[in-house]
């Protein structure tokens, strides 16, 4: 009758499984005396038990991915959304389309531009929160740890406990009940395979086969305070443990990937996958951008033309090969758009081996004395002798200038409209001969990771096999990466990782170079293309001068065929808009990620994240809904029914009483005997 007032009082405790007392015959020489009640046991079911932990793992895994992915969502904006990256690239290609419908108003320049600025501003933004987001989980991830550890040491010093009390023959129920909560809440955090042993204890292992509890205690070691967003996270260390959970050696087991499932799973994901992954194509998303626009900026000119122009490093020094095919043509104009002195430049007369400052030279010789070029720090210059005149460049319509596929004057950002202190916002256009340019010292930490996030091989590039981009990829090749797929240049002298079959979706990044080539101050990790990391985006704008004064948009177009003295350059010339409106609307180069529009690539971009939302909110309510049919099979077989109770207290309140009157009644008879005795 106290067993059952107890499962009564405990109706709505949770995680509490009824209690049963053991009843036996009594027997006494031979012959049955009575019943005998021993200590009450749990009414549980190890199997159903056991169905909770995994379901909980699959719940807590889809509920910090859904959680995270929302609010990443979130941060994109609803799709009607002025302020959203799709509403800000369509802003630019109808800003751009009004130039020519305004006949080139100053308003209109403007709003483009500004367009333009805000896109970027956006963008980088986006990086930002992005980054910001990472560390949030990043600080969860160290939470998550910290509690496990706690869960651990209880359930350490629970077994130790339901292993005294079972070997004393006492009920275990108390701090079994306390056990399989701290299990339950455990195996949310990760998937945990549980089995009990003879003694009354249980033993934990992670999914993935790590032992994290047996006889002996374990605790998970991982760095405190490391809440911040960077490219590679350390793994999280099993460590053996005091019974007061001071960490001792360390297993020789960690947990480094999503495999161990569970919320912890879950944020691993988000963290060393999702997160990295769209940021790495927000990157692609600007670097598409950025060339489509500075392709058709360095196709025009301006009305008037600037005294000089001045480019951007791009990795290059003057020794350096050229590597350009075609023609480009450089003018000398004066404000009024009268053509003073050109030249056209045929790289393919130079010959291959020709370098950079052989075309200066060959710049000078044809403008001289009306203009000269000079390549100072790894940044070409061109300018006018008179302030009256102006500068000019044009690509050839027939063999236009190319390496790497863009023209002399982009290669160079001698007229960019987006600028990065960062990258040249170019592809390299190395070839395999090249020299790579590093530093003694100077190295590249490179990390493959596969489609989870996990960590498959890091090596650090040197550059020490060989002086050329050429022995950089056999390095890269010769390295434990190769076993995952392979290293190559592509058409346009970037590094491309080809994975193979069994490594298909693996992903590269750069977490730390040290990288200068040839003291440009562009590194391995900003001309390989290996990485949208990389991009530039973080230091990238639109040059003040041009959102302050609209005729420094080079959109007007330098006339091939004028001869000197005659205009090349019109008044109120826009011709270059078309040049903008057509860029907008064909296929840019994405790199590794392929040929497509910009429009489409942001709408791929943004409608893969909220599909996989969708999707993780999908999977969590599917979880979850298990995890409760879990819960309710559990509770249903091991909890307490109050009728079912009141209807036992019923039954043995009546056994009581039957039994007292028999011992009334035995009483009686021996009181009656011995009154016959006296």
């Amino acid at each position: 009758m106290a067993t059952v007032s107890n499962n009564i009082a405990n109706v709505n405790t949770v995680g509490y499984a009824r209690q049963k007392p053991a009843l036996s015959t009594g027997v006494a020489g031979g012959k049955v005396n009575g019943v005998v009640v021993g200590e009450p046991s749990r009414v549980a079911d190890k199997f159903l038990e056991n169905a909770v932990y995994q379901r909980a793992g699959n719940a807590g895994r889809t509920e910090a991915t859904s959680n995270y992915l929302d609010r990443l969502q979130s941060l994109l904006g609803s799709t009607d959304s002025k302020s959203g990256i799709a509403a800000r690239l369509t802003a630019i290609t109808t800003s751009v389309s009004q130039i020519a419908s305004l006949q080139g108003s100053a308003q209109s320049i403007a709003l483009f531009t500004g367009n333009v600025s805000d896109t970027i501003q956006g963008i980088n933004q986006l990086q930002k929160d992005v980054s910001n987001l990472q560390a949030d989980v990043e600080s969860e991830v160290s939470d998550t740890v910290d509690r496990a550890n706690v869960l651990l040491k209880k359930i350490h010093d629970l077994n130790s406990e339901v292993a005294r009390l079972q070997g004393l023959g006492k009920s275990v129920s108390g701090p079994a009940d306390e056990r399989m909560s701290a299990l339950e809440e455990l195996s949310g955090m990760m998937d945990v395979t549980v089995r009990e042993q003879s003694d009354g204890r249980v033993t934990i292992d992670t999914a993935s086969g790590q032992v994290l509890l047996d006889k002996r205690l374990r605790q998970l070691s991982y760095p405190s305070g490391a809440a911040a967003s960077q490219a590679t996270y350390p793994a999280i260390d099993i460590r053996f443990a005091s019974d007061n959970g001071v960490m001792g050696a360390s297993t020789g087991e960690k947990i480094d990937s999503t495999a161990v499932g569970g919320k912890l799973g879950g944020l691993l994901d988000i963290r060393d996958r999702a997160l990295p992954n769209f940021s790495e194509q927000l990157g692609q998303l600007f670097s598409g951008l950025a060339e489509t626009l500075n392709k058709v900026a360095n196709e025009g000119t301006t009305m008037p033309p600037p005294q000089s122009l001045t480019g951007a490093p791009n990795g290059l020094i003057g020794t350096d090969r050229l590597g350009f095919t075609g023609k480009a043509t450089f003018a000398v104009v004066a404000k009024d758009g009268t053509l003073v002195s050109k030249t056209t430049i045929d790289f393919d007369a130079l010959g291959p081996t020709a370098t950079v400052d052989d075309a200066v030279a060959a710049i000078n010789a044809g403008l001289a004395p009306d203009g000269s070029a000079s390549f100072t720090d790894g940044v070409l210059s061109i300018g006018t002798a008179s302030s009256a005149n102006g500068i000019a460049i044009a690509q050839d319509p027939t063999t236009p200038s190319s390496r790497g596929g863009v023209g002399f004057s982009q290669f160079f950002g001698l007229n960019n409209m987006i600028r990065s202190d960062t990258s040249a916002l170019t592809p390299p256009g190395f070839s395999a001969s090249d020299p790579h340019g590093f530093g003694p010292g100077e190295t590249a930490q490179i990390v493959l990771r596969d489609p989870t996030g996990k960590v498959l091989k890091e090596y650090t590039l040197t550059g020490s096999t060989g002086s050329t981009w050429g022995d950089l990829v056999s390095e890269l090749n010769a390295s434990p990466l190769s076993a995952y797929g392979s290293f190559a240049l592509d058409d346009k002298g970037r590094v491309q990782f080809n994975s193979n079959s069994a490594s298909a979706g693996s992903t590269i990044s750069i977490p730390s170079d040290s990288t200068n080539r040839a003291g440009t101050g562009l590194s391995f990790s900003a001309l390989s293309g290996l990485t949208g990391a990389a991009s530039g985006l973080g230091s990238a704008e639109v040059p003040a001068g041009i959102l302050a004064d609209p005729t420094k948009l080079p959109l007007a177009l330098l006339q091939l065929n004028a001869a000197v003295g005659e205009k090349a350059i019109g008044s109120g010339d826009i011709r270059n808009v078309s040049g903008f409106v057509d860029a907008l609307s064909a296929a840019a180069d994405f790199g590794k990620d392929g040929s497509s529009t910009i429009g489409n690539f942001a709408n791929r971009l943004l409608g893969s994240a909220g599909s996989q939302a969708s999707l993780a909110q999908t999977n969590y309510k599917d979880a979850s809904s298990r995890l409760g049919d879990a819960l309710d099979r559990r509770d249903s077989f091991s909890g307490v029914n109050v009728d079912e109770e009141l209807a036992q207290m019923v039954v043995l309140q009546n056994s009581y009483s039957a039994a007292a009157r028999v011992m009334t009644t035995a009483s009686d008879m021996y009181d009656t005997l011995l009154g016959m005795i006296r």
